[in-house]
């Protein structure tokens, strides 16, 4: 009996942390907003020691900061904070481009050809929310296309922690990034084509650094003010 109450009690702690997780991610809870225990646990219908250990649990990924005697907070990264997050995804995705470049034709290579395609399409029409959504497909392509179990499984934790969907639509609101960013894609696609690890590597990092310039010049952090 105490194995299954221990089990059922995990399964609800798993439950509470990809619900909030994704709340958080997709931009439903906003950066600062305090969580109660109490309201999480009567919005799920749980005790609270499965809230509580999910919060502990998205503490350690980088989305709550649990504050003793004073609440639960989603995470508000700072410009260092977003800098550094930006500095690791370059890493991961320059690797991951290196990796795809030299396994040659293979699914995801199909279906990254099949991302331009539609985010050519998608930039001629002006749809910056279509585009935004092929962004996501198509940096999830590259991290997939490495082969590596390890680097996508660290690459996921990272962007949870960016909460990466908010970030695009901002990023591509800086005037003429929209076209540069399809640009960028439409080349790292063609050198992974040709299957050249180090200007695929490169050019990924290069990529991902003009992304984090045009989304840095665009956001405000905690005590700065708008310029």
């Amino acid at each position: 009996m105490q194995d299954e109450t221990a089990s059922e009690t995990q399964s609800m702690q798993l439950m509470v942390a990809d619900r909030l997780r994704a709340k958080i991610i997709a931009g439903d809870l906003e950066t600062g907003v305090g969580l109660s225990e109490i309201a999480l646990a009567a919005e799920y219908g749980v005790s609270r020691t499965p809230v509580r250990e999910a919060l502990k649990q998205l503490q350690t990924e980088g989305l709550v900061e649990i504050r003793p005697r004073v609440g639960t907070f989603v995470s508000t990264p700072t410009r260092s904070d977003m800098v550094e997050l930006f500095q690791m995804k370059e890493i991961l995705e320059g690797a991951a481009a290196r990796l795809f470049a030299a396994r040659g034709e293979i699914p995801e290579l199909v279906a990254l050809r099949a991302n331009v395609a539609r985010s050519d399409e998608a930039v001629a029409r002006d749809d910056v929310d279509g585009y935004t959504e092929l962004v996501g497909e198509f940096h999830d392509l590259i991290v997939r296309g490495s082969g590596n179990r390890k680097l996508r499984t660290h690459y996921t934790m990272l962007m949870n922690q960016l909460a990466y969907p908010r970030l695009v639509a901002t990023s591509l609101s800086r005037p003429g990034r929209l076209v540069e960013s399809d640009a960028e894609h439409g080349r790292v696609l063609a050198i992974i084509t040709a299957k050249d690890e180090s200007t695929a590597e490169r050019l990924m990092r290069e990529h991902v650094r003009a992304s984090q310039d045009a989304l840095l010049g665009a956001m405000v952090f905690p005590g700065e003010t708008k310029q």
